[in-house]
């Protein structure tokens, strides 16, 4: 006669029967239904934690169903809560800041006038003065990258200051 049906699917060598039968085709299941996006290979795991979890309670012959039933439910929800991310991220945007709005003026406009002064600089002053200013890079490292003395860095990165004091009000760096 057939044992408790009920307890044998907490044996090791039942369960891993039933991971064996079914795991590939709740994961194809749940792939296809739902896509790559919502990994089905970790719903699929979670799906046999708990089945093992309740291992008592559920019946062999009831495997299957509970499997699907529960890789199911795990899938709705990760969409339920990736809908309620998405609908905070586009209603909820707060711009609060302690700047006024003359403030954010004057910078969007400082900046344009930077670009401007930024592009007027010849080749070899931009180079120079991005490097050592927006990369941080030393005047020695900078002078090996491109393949001129230090010297020669330092002049272009002086004559960029030079210059963008000039066209720069308040142009000021450290």
């Amino acid at each position: 006669m057939p044992k408790n049906l009920k307890s044998s699917i907490c044996e090791d060598t039942i369960f891993e029967r039933v991971y064996n039968t079914y795991a590939q085709d709740l994961h194809d299941y749940l792939y296809y239904k739902y896509g790559a996006h919502l990994n089905p290979k970790d719903k699929v795991q979670d799906a046999f934690v708990k089945l093992w979890d309740n291992c008592k309670k559920v019946p062999f012959d009831k495997a299957k169903s509970f499997l699907f039933t529960v890789a199911n439910h795990m899938m709705l929800n990760d969409i339920k809560h990736q809908k309620v991310v998405f609908k905070y991220n586009t209603s909820y945007q707060r711009y609060d800041t302690q700047e006024s709005p003359e403030f954010i003026l004057e910078k969007q406009q400082y900046l344009e006038q930077y670009k401007k002064a930024l592009e007027s600089l010849t080749e070899e002053q931009r180079i120079a003065f991005m490097l050592s200013k927006v990369e941080g890079k030393k005047h020695s490292e900078i002078a090996a990258l491109l393949g001129v003395t230090q010297k020669v860095v330092e002049y272009r990165i002086y004559s960029a200051f030079d210059k963008l004091k000039t066209e720069l009000d308040y142009f000021k760096i450290k």
